[in-house]
């Protein structure tokens, strides 16, 4: 038994550690190719991967672990779901949206202070264009692994 689990926490150890340099490759990625899009300049790149780093935590924070939270706890109580409890997390849900809109428009708001209107534009592009890509890139490797 005690091999069974040793065997199983070092599976999960090993893919955690990949799926972390997965996350850090993408990234990466995503900075190279945002960064060639908007073509900063020394003192744009300075003060606006601080801000980008910072902007995107929020985000994430707000996007996958409140929200991810939220959804575990209706998936677990659906069934015994209540009203009360059904308009406290509807509440949540609400909270988190107006939080991530907050944070675009803050974020909106720094970027004014470093970037042109026109790569603000181009940062928005970049990155909606980065996802496609990257969403392209996953249906061709699911693709593949089918095969």
């Amino acid at each position: 038994m005690k091999k069974i689990i040793l065997i199983l926490v070092l599976f999960m150890s090993f893919s955690i550690s990949a799926q972390h340099k997965n996350r850090e490759r993408i990234k990466s990625l995503k900075v190279s190719f945002i960064t060639d899009k908007l073509d900063l300049t020394e003192q744009e790149a300075q003060q606006f991967w601080p801000v980008y780093n910072a902007y995107e935590k929020q985000y994430y924070a707000i996007r996958y672990i409140e929200s991810k939270e939220i959804r575990k706890e209706i998936r677990e109580s659906i069934d015994t779901l209540n009203d009360k409890k059904a308009n406290t997390l509807l509440a949540r849900l609400e909270k988190a949206e107006i939080d991530k809109h907050n944070a675009k428009m803050e974020f909106s708001k720094q970027l004014t202070k470093i970037l042109s209107p026109k790569k603000i534009i181009l940062l928005k592009i970049a990155e909606a264009d980065f996802k496609r890509k990257m969403l392209e890139e996953y249906k061709k490797r699911k693709k593949e692994d089918h095969k």
